[in-house]
């Protein structure tokens, strides 16, 4: 028997001692509020709980070690001090996915108690368990700040009363509930009579399957129905451009990487599920992998696809005459360079939840895009998309990771076969092996400008490993070659990407698609050139600029609102002053352009209960998409957000694409603007009261931009882009002190969520620099642990100071652009060009890997 005191409650447990305390609280107690990140590494944080003071890994605490002592979790905790620990994070807007928040508020209040009064520095050190991917740490810091502060005064209020206007901010939505808990993800999710499923994956990156023996995980006890692909009524194969990813292998087809699923198991419980999918033996005829893009293009190299080239597409976009200019340059500058493949570390590990609905299906899902997931689970299933309906869970990051099905279509087949709510979740080991990552490429630029440094021509060919399935992979090299002139005017270019099938992991969407790659040569080359011509390095950028009539790497000729130009003056008396410093600027896309339609759709209810409900297709995984929907919204009609509720639910038939490309908030800001045409006009001559029962729809529609390499008269390749400079700052040792990173916004809607955002990015950004990789050998990973991915810490993390400019964008709600993604595509750049102003070494492969870079 184990005695132990949870929450002020006496516990008395004779079961299996060896499951971890994690397990206990959520499967045995209810208690949510600690989340599964990790699945046992002791990487994440997300499951800390307070152990007789001390601050402790649930995941990693096995209930046999826990006799006689007292375990609190946040329900534990006093509500007064809880309040006040809630509400400085909600205040300082240090909640973004929310996935790890609790996790942090615990560390917080025990913090509190072993040092009331701790400097950053030694709160950074304190978090060195607790992991983010979304904030930076900056905010997380300035919340426990202020907690602390307030636990010491013992303040137990906070006003969180705030004006909507350009100096004041709308708290993220349901960032409370998120902070404490009590906002349910996908995992959190119960429900009477649900099963869990578990899935069995390939071996072997590619390898012929002569047998899948099912038949121990069948009479495992505990066990319901064991799937294999036979059982697929519909299309076996799904994807977002391409459908060649099969959701399960046949018997005599080949793998084509290691996330591949052979068979599904269904269980009465997790546990059951995964021991009974360990139990699936399978017979192989292993072939030889390909694992390196180059080879994969020679003509004797095997094909990852039968019938199908491992060149998937070669984007091709000249204009201008550049091998003239090259012959003719004053000075030239050229290189090869190399980025690494990249884990995307979302907090929240991949869950579905799927139950029968009548003649169809219902999907509570964290994908990035519930609208094309209906599409693809009806075509595995067989079924009209009318009969699926998607609920969109709030989303615990994604970074783009989601944007891909990984258990979506499985967990769907499941319950509709089952007829029975089934529930599946990954490990964080299978979301490491299974879903799409960061692009790994290669690409030799060559740079020119005349002897006033005016640039001149641009050359590319670059190669990206797309892995096993296609994703979005056409679409990122696409934008490497879009986006291959950086933020400036070059009117001579020949450039070319290549996409290209391996047996590696899949490569796909990850925030700044593609253009953090090549930004990372062009800026690298820049300094070059100016070393080379003997010109200053912010003088060289600011020339060269794109401004209004400039034309981008495509030949889009831009309108008004480019502001490159104005992020450079931001930082201008600080690149000047810095003693070691490096300057990168960037561009980015908002919205999928590229002859694609962009387009959102809005239905906002004014309920008879007073609430007013805003439905639209977008997922809020941390960005905020949410709050700015409510923002727009209380900014046109005027009306308080107080009874205002968001929901995203394909039963409301408001069709969207993914959320990605930074344009959920441009999209669906100039759709609510649209709807609130109708209502402003109500609102005139009647009161908000008798709107009750009205329904109001909107709409906004881009489908003007042209395919790169088309040659239309005029392209214009994506309707807003984004821009920004960051100047990273050494100090005497040569590690990094500080980030300055100035972004045009356009128009400043929310300072709180833009800053945290960006904060984000640059931390992103700076692992992509120094430490971050993923490494596969021979098509398997070398490891598959998170903390092997080498995420930056908050106590690795230097300085980061965030400028605001706007320069307002035609197009976008009130001129505001898309900044998720831009946020990190200078970082990289910036870093090595800091490194070389530091020892005059030149770097060409990420990560940079150079000793004690951060400090």
């Amino acid at each position: 028997m184990i005695n132990f005191s949870l929450n002020g409650k006496k516990i008395s447990y004779n079961g299996d001692g060896s499951i971890s305390l994690l397990d206990f609280l959520r499967d045995q107690q209810g208690i949510v509020s600690v989340k599964d990140g990790c699945n046992g590494q002791a990487a994440c944080g997300a499951c800390m709980v307070e152990i007789d003071g001390k601050a402790r890994l649930s995941c990693v605490m096995k209930l046999e070690k826990l006799n006689g002592v007292h375990v609190t979790t946040l329900e534990g905790i006093p509500l007064p001090v809880l309040f006040v620990l809630s509400n400085a994070f909600v205040g300082k807007g240090a909640v973004q996915c929310g996935f790890c928040t609790p996790g942090f508020l615990m560390r917080a209040k025990v913090l509190f108690t072993e040092n009331p009064n701790p400097t950053r520095a030694e709160i950074a050190i304190a978090l060195r368990q607790n992991l983010c991917r979304c904030t930076g740490y900056v905010k997380i810091i300035d919340a426990i700040v202020e907690a602390l502060k307030n636990l010491r005064k013992g303040q137990d209020k906070i006003d969180e009363n705030r004006s909507i206007d350009k100096t004041e901010f709308l708290p993220k939505y349901q960032s409370k509930q998120l902070a404490t808990g009590h906002l349910p993800f996908v995992n959190d999710l119960r429900q009477d009579g649900l099963l869990h499923a578990a899935l069995r994956f390939s071996d072997h990156p590619r390898a012929k399957v002569l047998k899948i023996d099912t038949h121990q995980a069948r009479q495992f006890p505990g066990v319901i129905r064991v799937f294999t692909a036979g059982d697929i009524p519909g299309n076996p194969k799904t994807g977002l451009i391409q459908q060649d990813w099969p959701l399960m292998i046949h018997v005599n087809e080949t793998t084509s990487y290691i996330g591949d699923v052979l068979a599904g198991v269904v269980a009465s419980d997790r546990q059951t599920a995964r021991q009974a999918a360990q139990l699936i033996e399978i017979e192989y005829e292993v072939l030889e992998p390909v694992s390196d893009p180059f080879k994969a293009l020679r003509p004797e190299s095997p094909l990852v696809h039968e019938g199908q080239p491992n060149l998937l597409e070669k984007c091709i976009v000249r204009w201008g005459n550049p091998e003239r200019f090259f012959e003719n340059a004053a000075y030239i500058a050229e290189g090869e360079f190399s980025t690494q493949r990249i884990e995307h570390g979302f907090l929240e590990p991949e869950s579905a939840l799927a139950e029968p609905m009548a003649d169809g299906i219902k999907l509570c899902s964290q994908g990035q895009g519930v609208y094309v997931d209906r599409r693809q689970v009806a075509t595995l299933l067989g079924i009209s998309e009318e009969k699926v309906r998607i609920q969109q869970v709030h989303t615990g990051g994604a970074f783009g990771g989601k944007e891909d099905m990984t258990v979506q279509g499985h967990v769907s087949l499941f319950a509709w076969l089952l007829k029975q709510p089934v529930r599946l979740t990954l490990s964080r080991e299978e979301s490491i092996r299974m879903h799409p990552k960061r692009h790994p490429v290669w690409m030799k630029m060559k740079l020119a400008c005349d002897s006033a440094g005016n640039l001149t021509a641009i050359k590319l060919e670059a190669t990206g490993d797309t892995g096993a399935y296609a994703s979005v992979g056409i679409k990122v090299m696409e934008r490497i070659v879009g986006h291959a002139s950086g933020a400036y005017h070059i009117p001579n270019t020949d450039l070319e990407a290549k996409t290209v099938y391996t047996n590696n992991i899949p490569s796909g969407a990850m925030r700044g698609f593609g253009v953090n790659q090549v930004t990372f040569a062009i800026e690298s080359l820049l300094d070059e050139l100016c070393e080379k011509g003997g010109f200053d390095r912010w003088q060289f950028r600011y020339i060269n600029a794109l401004t209004e009539g400039s034309v981008t790497a495509t030949g889009q000729r831009l309108g008004k609102g480019v502001g490159v130009r104005k992020t450079l003056e931001a930082v201008k008396a600080d690149f000047y002053a810095g003693k070691y410093a490096g300057l990168a600027c960037g561009i980015k896309n908002t919205g999928v352009g590229n002859g694609m339609i962009d387009e959102s759709f809005v239905k906002i209810k004014f309920e008879y209960n007073g609430k007013i409900i805003i439905s639209h297709g977008w997922s809020e995984m941390g960005q905020g998409v949410h709050a700015m929907a409510i923002t727009i919204f209380c900014k046109e009609t005027g009306l308080p957000p107080e009874n205002i509720e968001v929901s995203v639910d394909t039963g409301d038939s408001l069709v969207t694409g993914m959320t990605t490309s930074s344009r959920a908030t441009a999209l669906l800001g100039n759709a609510i603007i649209d709807a609130c045409r109708l209502i402003k006009r109500d609102l005139e001559a009647q009161s908000a009261e008798t709107l009750k029962g009205n329904v109001y729809f909107g709409k906004f529609v881009c489908d003007w931009t042209t395919k790169p390499g088309t040659h239309a008269a005029n392209p214009v390749t994506h309707f807003a882009y984004g821009y920004a400079t960051q100047l990273v700052l050494l100090n005497d040792e040569g590690s990094i002190r500080k980030v300055i990173a100035a972004h045009d916004v356009g128009y400043l809607l929310n300072r709180q969520l833009f800053e945290g955002q960006i904060e984000g990015a640059v931390h992103m950004g700076l692992g992509y620099a120094l430490t971050e990789d993923l490494p596969m050998n021979d098509g398997h990973l070398v490891s598959d642990k998170l903390r092997h991915c080498k995420i930056l810490r908050s106590d690795e993390m230097p300085e980061v100071e965030v400028r605001v400019v706007e320069v307002p964008d035609p197009v976008g709600p009130y001129g505001a652009k898309g900044i998720g993604e831009i946020g990190l595509v200078p970082t990289a750049a910036a870093v090595a060009n800091a490194f070389y102003q530091f020892d005059k070494v030149r770097r060409y492969k990420l990560p940079l890997q150079r000793e004690e870079s951060v400090k």
